[in-house]
């Protein structure tokens, strides 16, 4: 059996896709586990319904001694689930009728399988591009600069493999939770198996986590330097990593998202950056740190000066 685990919050115009589509698989051993984080609209109606369609969907609501957040939900969810293989999803993709049966065609002796993603927009229409898996020279490096990636609904995850690890999902992540997750799990050097054809639609759009990086939400670019921060010193002890370069990408996300709130007059500027400066202090790059603290201060007072900031 394969258990699905979604966590979802507010999504119910777009859950009912979703489980749709896990009911419409080809393979029909599969349990799928809905979590929810506490929303306030018609979700606890729509699950109703499904529980009631089909007995293989549960539904849970957070506990309420969890932290709030997709990490602590699918971590609730992997304690409620019986499958051999765990696939997390989230409340807003699809996957193909196909997915499932694809998969476990491929299990065998390995502990992770990926598939490609074909992306969709708000309203289910296709977008012209797609989402594969190429070799890396260097795993632990590509994945922690984004030269490859998978997102949480792309992989699916041998339960044995899960539980022997310390810890699953970091509930004090929301945003980056799937990057920390995955690159914890590369260190343990999964046997991969990789399935070069689309097996689920990821759906784009406004109310995606990565959206919220992109307009500069500093709850959320908190969280993504603090999954940083954590996997930059577990990586001191890791041979064959060039550290150094993975600082200064490090730092280089840091300056974008600096330079970028200054320019829109953020509120949380001087915040972003104090964490440049700690990067780049700390990387010794003092001509760096005295250009942009010269560039900070004569921006803020004359709206000039972005020549400073590069």
């Amino acid at each position: 059996m394969i258990s699905i685990i979604i966590p979802t919050f507010n999504r119910a115009h777009f859950l009912g896709e979703t489980l749709e589509s896990i009911i419409d698989q080809t393979f029909q051993n599969w349990e799928c586990i809905v979590v929810d984080d506490g929303s306030t609209d018609a979700t606890s109606e729509l699950m109703e319904f499904y529980c009631a369609k089909d007995r293989r969907f549960k539904y849970y609501h957070r506990p309420g001694e969890m932290l709030k957040g997709p990490s602590s939900c699918r971590n609730f969810g992997f304690k409620k689930s019986g499958g051999e293989w765990i696939k997390w999803f989230d409340s807003d993709d699809i996957l193909l009728p196909f997915a499932l049966e694809k998969i476990l065609k491929h299990t065998g002796a390995y502990d992770l399988i990926i598939s490609s993603v074909k992306y969709i927009d708000e309203k289910k229409q296709p977008i012209d591009l797609v989402h594969r898996y190429i070799p890396a020279q260097n795993l632990i490096e590509d994945y922690f600069v984004g030269k490859i990636s998978y997102y949480t609904s792309s992989p699916t995850w041998n339960r044995i493999f899960l539980e022997k690890q310390q810890e699953l999902f970091d509930e004090k992540i929301r945003n980056f939770d799937d990057w920390d997750f995955n690159l914890r799990m590369i260190y343990q050097k999964p046997k991969v198996k990789i399935i070069e054809i689309p097996l689920l639609q990821y759906r784009l759009h406004t109310y995606s986590l990565s959206k919220e990086i992109d307009n500069l939400n500093f709850n959320e670019l908190k969280s993504e330097f603090y999954a940083r921060k954590k996997h930059l010193k577990v990586l001191q002890k890791v041979s064959g990593v060039d550290l150094i370069f993975l600082k200064k990408y490090d730092r280089s996300r840091c300056k974008r998202n600096f330079r970028q709130a200054l320019v829109s007059g953020h509120r949380k500027k001087f915040h972003l950056y104090i964490m440049l400066s700690k990067r780049q202090i700390k990387l010794f790059e003092f001509k760096q740190f005295f250009k942009f603290t010269l560039g900070y201060m004569v921006f803020s007072f004359f709206r000039k000066g972005e020549k400073l900031l590069r």
